[in-house]
């Protein structure tokens, strides 16, 4: 069982709350939008337990946008929606500029991008309020069965830990439902662990 206080907890949620406004305007140049993304709730669980974590994403198939990252502490993360869900926010993203038909040929160099936008996003509030460094691979896109995505996500026992984000992403007033998964060995939790107090120390 994972347990944080709720100074830890809170502190968390602000750092990935400032990033998801960051990343929402980013997304807002982009489409020539308004685009509203928030992280309503945060919660970690054990590697056994994504798949109950991720119910609201019921679906036969997934998108997910996978990046690493190393430095202070190393994380594996991912941006899911459902495999519809991801087309209809590349239809967003792309306007007019493409017909329907023609979204399955853009859906990957799309969902990278905005991946790459959102976590990266993510991962530079944390790392400029806990005041680390940190690098990134770039964006991989996968498109699977739910199972094989989830399994693909969890396969390294070397990282139990799993701390699920819920998000909400609203392009040109359509809401979408997505999640954020970012999987961390033992000691790089304990790491940012480590840093989140460190960070509470000092306000």
């Amino acid at each position: 069982m994972i347990t944080l206080t709720e100074l830890q907890t809170d502190a968390l949620a602000e750092m990935f709350n400032v990033g998801a406004g960051h990343a929402a305007a980013s997304l807002s140049e982009i489409v020539g939008d308004e685009v509203l993304l928030s992280i309503p709730r945060i919660a970690f669980c054990g590697r056994d337990e994504l798949g109950t974590s991720l119910a609201l994403l019921r679906s036969e198939r997934l998108g997910a946008v996978r990046q690493d990252f190393s430095g202070a502490f190393a994380v594996n993360a991912s941006l899911l929606f459902t495999e519809d869900k991801a087309l209809e926010i590349v239809h967003e993203m792309l306007g007019s500029q493409v017909s329907v038909d023609d979204l399955p040929e853009f859906e990957q160099e799309a969902m990278c991008e905005l991946g790459n936008i959102i976590l990266n996003a993510c991962m530079a509030s944390i790392s400029e309020m806990l005041d680390v460094e940190m690098t990134s691979t770039l964006p991989q896109y996968i498109v699977n069965r739910t199972e094989t995505v989830l399994h693909e996500l969890t396969s390294d026992m070397q990282q139990p830990v799993v701390l699920v984000l819920h998000i909400d992403l609203t392009i040109e007033k359509r809401e979408t439902h997505g999640a954020l998964v970012f999987l961390l060995s033992s000691a790089s939790f304990h790491d940012l662990i480590a840093a989140v107090d460190r960070f509470l120390a000092r306000i």
